[in-house]
């Protein structure tokens, strides 16, 4: 299905939900929980269909590999992080989420996965504030021709932009109003 689903082409289309969408995935990030919500807004048939496939088969092209890098570094320091996130639906609709993200830990508090609660974005947030960043990062990260490097310089962006708010991640996404 992964395969299948790198070539599905966007329709332009967004989808909209009214549930909290949750999933699960381990240290991989490969799913092992998705609720109801999660698999009609994604567009899976059901739970065992998405059970074992990578979480970032439905990362949006649009969405800049710099937020999913401090994200991932955000979580690995054992902590939570909230993001507005782009996703893409296995027909190629897309849909934005307020992702709040956690680790989660077994008896001995040693992480075991990750933990996603998404709920529906402030729009007005996201027009005025989010997708203009996005663009912003997703220019910085195509000015370069090593993605790696592209990432990396825009991912600095993201942290001049909170050095200069004087605010942590979390509290710049609050600051724009949730």
């Amino acid at each position: 299905m992964g395969v299948l689903y790198g070539n599905t082409q966007l329709t332009g289309k967004e989808r909209f939900f009214k549930d909290i969408i949750v999933s699960k995935t381990d240290l991989q990030g490969k799913l092992t929980y998705a609720n109801r919500t999660f698999l009609e807004i994604a567009g899976f048939p059901d739970e065992k269909s998405c059970l074992g496939q990578p979480h970032n088969l439905i990362r949006h092209p649009d969405m800049p590999r710099s937020v999913f890098y401090l994200l991932w570094q955000t979580l690995q320091n054992d902590e939570e992080i909230f993001a507005y996130v782009i996703n893409r639906a296995l027909n190629g609709d897309h849909y934005w989420v307020l992702a709040h993200v956690t680790p989660s830990h077994d008896m001995n508090n040693n992480i075991v996965g990750y933990h996603s609660n998404r709920r529906i974005p402030n729009k007005q947030t996201l027009n005025e504030n989010i997708i203009p960043l996005y663009k912003d990062l997703l220019r910085i990260e195509k000015s370069c021709s090593n993605p790696q490097k592209g990432m990396e310089k825009a991912f600095q962006t993201v942290v001049d932009l909170l050095d200069d708010a004087k605010l942590g991640y979390n509290e710049f996404i609050f600051s724009l109003g949730v």
